[in-house]
């Protein structure tokens, strides 16, 4: 569906219409933020897809930032904020069973959805039973996460305390790119090193950018 042709489209092809009929689950994402929006016949949905290319970049989006768009005002631009925010908080809510890690992918599909939406820069620390099944996760840094900010000790405070047997780093990008820095490197390099002082696996690093990540042991960085 092209956004310069919504206009034309009969009702029944409209995204409320096919909503109605079909289910939410056979719209697409401009169609489904059209009905959010209750944007009708203005084809903002389409204009926010073709903008920001992906449902994270829009839910990056600020309040003022979404305004420029015309036909979305205060109230429609708090109310996309006020669904994504929505959608965050259901994602914690759900009950789920112990993830096992068996590869970079596990962690990335059970951190990416919140991550790669956050504004500051955050380090993680996912804790690991015997079994690599995820016990708890923690942040353990938000804002600026670089070798001169960072206390190796605290990283490991929690899975002391549980007797963890190994943990995953995950910090992420908030400019959507997750290419490692060298100071990404340098840092899991000494994290390793501390690891096996205290008999703690460091299994992996991974960077999460906008619905990307990169594993900096498969890359042989700080391993």
């Amino acid at each position: 569906m092209k956004s310069h042709r919504l206009r034309e489209l009969p009702l029944s092809e409209q995204p409320m219409q096919r909503l109605t009929q079909y289910g939410a689950g056979a719209l697409s994402y401009a169609e489904l933020l059209q009905v959010v929006l209750g944007a009708g016949e203005e084809p903002i949905g389409f204009e926010l897809v073709s903008e920001y290319k992906s449902l994270a970049g829009i839910a990056r989006a600020g309040l003022y930032e979404l305004q420029k768009f015309n036909g979305i005002g205060q109230q429609r631009a708090a109310r996309l904020q006020a669904t994504f925010e929505l959608g965050k908080r259901l994602a914690k809510e759900l009950p789920r069973e112990a993830t096992r890690i068996t590869s970079p992918s596990d962690i990335a599909q059970l951190l990416m959805p919140e991550m790669c939406l956050l504004e500051q820069e955050q380090m993680r620390v996912v804790l690991l039973d015997t079994k690599n099944r995820v016990t708890s996760i923690v942040t353990a840094y938000q804002g600026s996460v670089h070798t001169t900010v960072i206390r190796i000790g605290e990283l490991f405070r929690e899975a002391i305390r549980r007797n963890c047997t190994g943990i995953v780093l995950v910090h992420n990008h908030p400019s959507g790119e997750p290419t490692p820095s060298p100071e990404d490197a340098a840092i899991t390099r000494e994290i390793v090193k501390a690891g096996q002082l205290l008999d703690i696996d460091v299994l992996d690093h991974l960077v999460i950018g906008d619905q990307r990540f990169v594993s900096l042991k498969e890359h042989g960085l700080g391993f």
